[in-house]
């Protein structure tokens, strides 16, 4: 898995999290929908979000890195 395919994993995750939780809990939880949804879109234009620090960290890739020999 590239870091890439995981922020959008872990987007996907969160967002359905906070529904679940604003369904269930509070509507406040709603809040976390458009942070993670701002962040996203924030990140299709700088190319940068917090989860990919995360992501690299734990060992994830880059898509456009090559296999090296």
């Amino acid at each position: 898995m590239t870091v890439e395919r995981g922020v959008r994993l872990m987007g996907g995750v969160m967002v359905l999290i906070s529904l679940l939780l604003a369904h269930f809990v509070s509507l406040y939880w709603l809040w976390l929908t458009a942070f993670v949804g701002l962040n996203l879109l924030q990140s299709a234009f700088t190319n940068w979000c917090p989860a990919m620090l995360m992501l690299r960290a734990i060992g994830l890739k880059d898509a456009n890195c090559s296999p090296r020999s």
